[in-house]
């Protein structure tokens, strides 16, 4: 539980400071061209918590009009990087209510005085609700703490004399019953235990809350006529690779089109013209996953070239867009991915490291990756909540399935199925499907985690979000992960693929192992008999101290998690042959919780131990 000592009230009041933008245009990743430039912007910035009891100290004083030193002491901060664990102030760790960043940036000239190109800051997350000024300006809201938004600020560095310019964010990680994931304010009102004024911020997941910005922040430029957004699509009729385009342009109703697709060596083998189209393939190499092909994760470069006639000239916009061929579809007793089953043997994972928290960590993530292959994991679930974009381009790249889910987690009380919270929810898939729906390894989306979904409103709840996933994107079903009773369960008429998160032997029946092959059995005959689905057995697995041997075994010994996972397997490589298409353990590696006495997960974030002891294959 984060902790405040006062003035919970005005730590959700600012939540509602503005409303968040709608939804505008494409959010294609940053990627250099010859018309397109970046600017890294991580680094040390400025950082000041608001430690008033209202917590509005920021906004009453405005800490956006001058420099952030100007109004009071700051602290260096990382970014990327959650902000709880890096420094030794013991009250940032479980700080709840507004944070502010800051950063002075010297831009290119030609940014500056160029009207020609635009100029756009981007947030790569920042959790959970931002609000961001330039140079004292207000120009961007965001609430959701996975998923990117951007702000063109050309108009503000183009305005002047200006070699500079001051990027302010005012970050909130308040939980609401109407956020995702969700949360509630615990008021702790007797003032012989506690000061007046203390609140506790509650939450229904079993991960800390992390906040700050925690994944890169940077500013591009595009010409002011541009590629806006790129959809793809993908199938294959006999041995030809289909590759189905739509660019989406802004700036201007006039321009030509070239599109041109790559293989590997950098050889054309398709082109067209025009904003949508088709594009064939003789002899594609399509997508497979890692072991499933001897050359997996094959990718083609879809180049993509706009021109247009302005009255001060030519304009020029190029964007590259890495493009697998490959297809999905779902049987009652089977995943397909290319026509043939797979197997999803993979794992769940975190965004999760001591002292950055839960922020982008390029070394961190490669050896993830080599982790993964190591172990011979095909697949991992993103739980709970989407992962950075450069995570989905390493999943593109070595051939790694995901099952694509959203922040939607911990949804078990009923007012977090208001129509507000359907909305945002609705929203927030939106923004995930606009930002992954052109990744191959995107198999399959999650509308969320261990909802309680046999609670009365979540039957038209889910099947609205899932229906709405679907027109979204088509070209890939909708599944959530289950812990409830099959019979219970209201959702679950609505998804593709059942997911199923069970622990027998831990949870209950403390110590019995003998029971388990028993009662997965029963669990896995009893879904598919009402839903004649495949199903995913999403999570299970047994906590173990590192070190601890017991023989014969007992809970959280090497011997027990051992032990539980080899029930689970004989039971699972039965099923396999029936349809069970896919097992995910509990968990790739040690991730951090809040502190509390319960046997759920370690109260604290050891080391990235070897994944070995987590998952045999």
């Amino acid at each position: 539980m984060a902790r405040g000592p006062a003035g919970a009230a005005a730590v959700l009041g600012p939540l509602l400071w503005g409303c968040a933008l709608a939804l505008q245009g494409g959010m294609l990743y940053p990627r250099e061209s010859p018309s397109r430039e970046r600017k890294e912007l991580d680094g040390l910035w400025s950082f000041r918590a608001d430690f008033s009891d209202n917590r509005r100290q920021g906004f009453e004083q405005q800490w956006y009009r001058t420099p952030l030193r100007e109004s009071g002491p700051t602290l260096d901060m990382p970014v990327p990087s959650s902000f709880n664990d890096v420094g030794q102030d013991g009250r940032l760790r479980g700080f709840v209510g507004w944070v502010w960043y800051e950063r002075e940036v010297t831009l290119p000239q030609r940014w500056t005085q160029d009207l020609g190109t635009r100029v756009v800051l981007r947030i790569g997350s920042a959790h959970y609700y931002a609000i961001v000024w330039v140079n004292g300006v207000h120009v961007a809201e965001h609430e959701g703490g996975h998923l990117p938004f951007e702000a063109d600020v050309s108009k503000l560095v183009q305005s002047g004399p200006l070699s500079s310019c001051r990027i302010t964010i005012a970050i909130n990680n308040t939980l609401t019953p109407h956020t995702l994931p969700p949360g509630t304010i615990l008021y702790q009102k007797d003032t012989s235990k506690y000061p007046k004024g203390y609140f506790v911020q509650n939450t229904h997941f079993d991960f800390f809350n992390y906040a700050g910005l925690h994944r890169p922040v940077l500013l591009y430029t595009t010409p002011t006529i541009y590629i806006d957004d790129i959809t793809i699509t993908t199938g294959m009729d006999q041995n030809t690779g289909l590759v189905n385009y739509k660019v989406f342009v802004q700036g201007s109703e006039h321009f030509q089109l070239e599109v041109r697709l790559l293989d590997e060596e950098g050889k054309v083998v398709a082109q067209g013209t025009g904003g949508q189209g088709q594009l064939q393939v003789p002899s594609a190499y399509l997508w497979w996953p890692y072991l499933m092909h001897e050359h997996p994760a094959y990718l083609y470069s879809l180049e993509v070239r706009l021109t247009a006639q302005t009255a001060a000239g030519p304009v020029s916009d190029f964007y590259a867009l890495p493009v697998g061929i490959r297809t999905v579809a779902v049987t009652e007793n089977q995943f397909l991915i290319n026509g043939k089953p797979f197997y999803f043997h993979g794992v769940n994972k975190h965004e999760d490291a001591d002292i950055r928290g839960k922020g982008f960590d390029w070394p961190l993530l490669v050896k993830d990756f080599n982790l993964l292959r190591w172990l011979g994991a095909n697949s991992f679930r993103t739980s709970h909540y989407p992962y950075a974009e450069e995570v989905m381009q390493l999943c593109d790249r070595y051939g790694i399935v995901v099952i694509d889910e959203s922040p939607g987690v911990g949804i078990v009380l009923t007012q977090s199925y208001s129509n507000v919270s359907l909305q945002h929810h609705l929203e927030v898939m939106e923004e995930l499907v606009r930002r992954d729906k052109n990744h191959p390894a995107v198999v399959m989306w999650s509308v969320a985690n261990e909802p309680a979904s046999y609670l009365k409103p979540a039957g038209y709840y889910f099947k609205t979000l899932i229906a709405h996933t679907k027109d979204l994107d088509p070209s890939r079903p909708v599944t959530f992960v289950t812990n409830s009773n099959y019979e219970a369960d209201l959702g679950a008429p609505y998804v593709d693929v059942i997911c199923v998160n069970s622990y027998y032997s831990w949870y209950h029946d403390y110590g019995h192992m003998e029971v388990i092959q028993l009662q997965l059995a029963t669990q896995f005959e009893k879904w598919y008999r009402t839903y004649q689905k495949p199903i995913i057995q999403s999570e299970y697995g047994a906590e173990t101290i590192a070190g601890f041997h017991q023989d014969p075994p007992l809970m959280f010994s090497e011997e027990y998690q051992k032990g539980l996972l080899e029930q689970y397997h004989l039971v699972l490589d039965q099923k396999r042959k029936e349809y069970v298409v896919g097992e995910l353990i509990w968990n790739f590696a040690d991730f951090m919780t809040d502190q509390s006495l319960a046997d759920q997960a370690p109260a604290v974030w050891t080391h990235r131990k070897s994944a070995q002891e987590d998952f045999e294959i």
